[in-house]
């Protein structure tokens, strides 16, 4: 029997603390019971495997098996469950998929944003439970290998405080904020640790606001943190800004593969935010972009940030397609970034076909009690990995990351005029922030899936063959050979499907009403 991940193990077979104490020996006679057990009837299928019994049994696991599949089922009987399976030639069935040859864009990735709010709960945890979920999340050995994580640049709505790095007058006042040493650095220390390929995404929610104008702009000095607009005349010091932020970042270990110019750019009445029209961020990316070369750094630009419908807003309709549009501007910019508060992931399909050289990236989407309380989970998983993963993925995105990894039962901390109705990925206890306590909610079922299947610098491949109403699938070829497939199935009905490869084939049983993850040996 394959070794499985340990916290993929335990999870397995429903138990929902921590792991038993080695130094037990009761503990590990029990624990030694349950791999016997697991090895002869090879029914890790879940919590409970009868709940999601509905398909017909692999059967006993050989000792080559080459194939892991995972499990979550909208009633959460199965929750990121693993079992193994044995691969085999391609061969034929009513229900297979196979390649066409065609190659589609790379993937950078998949996670969640580590945010000033999610760094406090995590430390309020005892280090040993937080290592064990960050440990879940990140590790490419013992988890799901979740490569891609987003940080604001400075204060965000989900911070202790409005601030940034430079909040006296003067560039040359730049300097690593207090809070950073308190809350975000411990964190991603602890995951570069985990996860040494781990990249970042920064966004800034606000400029300094020393550098901000009237939305009119007009000139006038704005000294508010919400809203406002980036003063011209500071265009070559917020480029400084940036470049110092990369800067002192990565002498610190963490790679910043990208940079967004502007969180929302065109939301601002955030309680950190910064009105950025594109005939803003285009004159600003001819500043920015140079800098940025000058100091040899090779961290991408993504414009844009916000969501599919551009807040229906006059004249910033297509807004980085504008920008794009200007030859100048457009060499600097690598991509752009969507949310999707509004409007529909069908845009991602103009932006690819008219600017098919720029990368696309979603960056944020929120669940709370406007959209979790009405769907619950299975309603929000189903939707949110139709819409958000599969949606993005198959209009060309190259990464999802989600918001926001952690938040108390409360929905706390946030700041006033922030979200208060917001959940994070995993909810903890206020009261104890125990490992125990932990509620993984839908959006960190998303992350895991599509992480554990879809490595960096994966491809997605062409597929033909077998498909129905409520079943969505999608291949990736990975750097290291290996095929990982993620599939939804939003139907009441079981199915199993017979995956080809080029050399291998893998027969994956899929419950009704679940999301599935299998990777295999090609």
């Amino acid at each position: 029997m394959d070794e499985l991940p340990v916290k993929t193990f335990f999870r397995t077979f429903g138990y929902s603390g921590k792991p038993p104490d080695p130094n037990d020996m009761k503990k590990v006679l029990w624990l030694a019971l349950i791999v016997v057990f697991a090895a002869c009837s090879c029914a890790c299928k879940g919590k409970d495997p009868e709940t999601i019994d509905k398909v017909p049994d692999p059967g006993p696991v050989p000792e080559s098996s080459s194939a892991r599949v995972y499990v979550t089922t909208f009633d959460k009987s199965a929750e990121f469950s693993m079992y193994s399976v044995s691969t085999a030639t391609p061969g034929a069935s009513s229900h297979v998929v196979s390649l066409t040859g065609d190659v589609f864009q790379r993937i950078q990735g998949f996670g969640l944003a580590v945010t000033q709010a999610a760094c406090y709960n995590l430390l309020k945890m005892t280090k040993e439970d937080r290592t064990w979920l960050l440990t879940e999340l990140f590790s490419v050995k013992d988890g799901a290998g979740a490569s891609l994580i987003r940080v604001c640049i400075g204060g965000s709505d989900f911070s202790m405080d409005e601030y940034t790095w430079c909040d006296e007058e003067g560039i040359e006042h730049f300097a690593v904020h207090p809070s950073e040493e308190q809350y975000l650095f411990p964190v991603l220390d602890e995951i570069y640790r985990i996860n040494p390929d781990v990249e970042i995404i920064g966004s800034p929610w606000s400029c300094p606001r020393w550098m901000k104008m009237d939305v009119a702009g007009k000139g006038e000095r704005f000294d508010s943190w919400t809203s406002g607009r980036l003063n011209p005349q500071y265009y070559a010091d917020y480029a400084a800004y940036f470049v110092k932020w990369i800067q002192a970042m990565q002498s610190r270990g963490y790679r910043i593969w990208g940079i967004t110019l502007q969180n929302e750019p065109l939301n601002h009445g955030n309680s950190m935010s910064l009105y950025m029209p594109w005939q803003d961020q285009r004159d600003f990316l001819k500043v920015v972009g140079p800098a940025f070369e000058k100091a040899g750094l090779s961290t991408r630009i993504f414009l844009f940030d916000h969501n599919y419908n551009y807040d229906g807003i006059a004249g910033q309709q297509d807004y980085p397609l504008h920008i794009f549009a200007d030859e100048e501007a457009s060499r600097y910019a690598a991509g752009s970034a969507w949310h999707n508060y509004g409007g529909n992931v069908s845009v991602l399909n103009t932006v690819h076909s008219r600017y098919p050289d720029k990368e696309i990236l979603f960056t944020e989407a929120s669940i709370g009690k406007w959209n979790y309380d009405n769907n619950k989970f299975a309603g929000q998983l189903a939707e949110d990995f139709e819409q958000i993963i599969l949606g993005t993925l198959s209009r060309w995105g190259c990464c999802v990351v989600l918001w926001n990894l952690m938040l108390d039962d409360e929905g706390k901390p946030y700041r006033p005029g922030g979200c208060g109705t917001c959940y994070g990925a995993v909810s903890v206890s206020h009261s104890t922030y125990s490992y125990a306590s932990l509620d993984r909610k839908s959006h960190w079922f998303d992350i895991l899936h599509a992480s554990v299947a879809i490595r960096p610098g994966a491809v997605r491949l062409g597929t033909e063959g077998y498909s129905r109403a409520g079943l969505l699938y999608q291949v990736f070829r990975n750097p290291d050979g290996t095929l990982g497939a993620v599939i939804l199935n939003k139907s009441q009905d079981a199915d199993q499907l017979l995956f080809n490869g080029e050399r291998h084939s893998v027969r994956v049983d899929v419950p009704a009403e679940s999301v599935v993850s299998v990777v295999w040996k090609d």
